[in-house]
C-alpha cells in the first residue's frame, strides 16, 4: 500500500457523536425505530440525505417522505444506518472522483444503486443475509476515494484515468499503481474507526473472494459479483451485467434471480 494511502487512514478524523450513537443504538436490540429516529433528528445533514434518499426514483416509497420517523419506519433499522453512515463518511473522506471520471454524485449513485441491488438480489436467497450485505454493499467503494487523492496528490490522474477508463478489471489497475485494491483499503479504513472484525473482512476480500475466510467467503463473493455488474466505470452496461451473470453462476447461484433484480432496477431507472 502506498505510503500516502497508509498516511490518509492514520489521519482520519473520528467519526461523528451522530455516527456513533447510530452505531450504538442499531447494536442495541432492546432499541427499534422510534430510539434511532432519535438520534438523526438533531442532525440536520444526516435528515437531508436520508430524506433525499426516501424520495428518490430508486425506492419508489410511492408518496412524499417528510419526516424522518417516516423515513426510518420505511427502510428499517439496517437501510437507514447504511444511508446515513455513507453519505457522513464521503463527506468525511473529502470525494474527489475525477481519476475514476465520475462525479462525486456519481460516484454516490453507483454505491447506492450496489446496496440496492444487493438488497432487491439477496433477499430472494436470505433476507437475514441480505439485511447484512446491504452496509457492506454500500460502503464497499470508499477506498476509491482515499486512491483517488493518492492519484492526485502523484500527478498521475490523467494516466490513472485512462486505465480505468478502458478497465474491464477496476481491481487489477488499483493494484498496480497502490498495490491494494479499494476494497482492501476500504477494510483500513473501517478497521481504524473500530468496526466489527467480520464486516471488516467482508468488505477486505470482495476482490478476491476466493482467498477470504470461510465465515465470510459467501458474503465477499456476493459484493464481488455486485461491484462486476455495477463497476464505478461502466455501471449496467451490457459486458459488466454478462460478467456479472456468469460469477453467479460459477458460484453456484440461481443467476435468474439476479438477472431479475437487475431488470427491476433497470426498468426503474428508464422510468425516472
Amino acid at each position: 500500500m502506498k505510503s500516502s494511502i497508509v498516511e490518509s487512514i492514520k489521519s482520519l478524523p473520528p467519526l461523528s457523536k451522530t455516527i456513533i450513537d447510530i452505531n450504538r443504538v442499531y447494536a442495541d436490540e432492546e432499541s427499534g425505530i422510534a430510539e434511532l429516529a432519535k438520534v438523526i433528528e438533531p442532525d440536520p445533514m444526516i435528515v437531508a440525505n436520508l430524506l433525499k434518499a426516501a424520495n428518490s426514483p430508486l425506492y419508489s416509497f410511492g408518496r412524499d417522505i417528510l419526516s424522518v420517523a417516516q423515513a426510518v419506519s420505511l427502510f428499517g433499522m439496517s437501510m437507514t444506518r447504511s444511508i446515513a453512515l455513507g453519505n457522513s463518511i464521503r463527506k468525511l473522506l473529502n470525494v474527489d472522483m475525477q481519476p475514476y471520471g465520475v462525479t462525486s454524485d456519481k460516484f454516490a449513485e453507483v454505491s447506492s444503486l450496489q446496496a440496492t441491488l444487493v438488497q432487491k438480489w439477496y433477499a430472494k436467497v436470505d433476507r437475514k443475509k441480505a439485511d447484512k450485505l446491504y452496509l457492506s454493499a454500500f460502503l464497499q467503494e470508499m477506498g476509491k476515494i482515499l486512491i483517488s487523492n493518492s492519484v492526485i496528490q502523484d500527478d498521475e490522474d490523467i494516466s490513472f484515468h485512462s486505465e480505468i477508463e478502458s478497465s474491464n478489471d477496476i481491481a487489477a489497475a488499483e493494484k498496480a499503481y497502490a498495490g491494494v485494491t479499494s476494497s482492501e483499503v476500504t477494510a483500513e479504513i473501517f478497521s481504524h474507526w473500530g468496526f466489527d472484525e467480520e464486516f471488516v473482512d467482508i468488505i477486505k476480500y470482495a476482490d478476491n473472494p476466493s482467498a477470504a475466510p470461510k465465515s465470510v467467503r459467501e458474503y465477499s463473493t456476493v459484493l464481488n459479483i455486485i461491484k462486476t455488474v455495477l463497476p464505478i466505470n461502466k455501471p449496467f452496461s451490457e459486458q459488466a451485467i454478462n460478467f456479472g451473470l456468469r460469477k453467479a453462476r460459477d458460484a453456484g447461484y440461481d443467476h435468474e434471480l439476479l438477472e431479475d433484480a437487475i431488470d427491476d432496477m433497470l426498468d426503474m431507472q428508464e422510468g425516472k
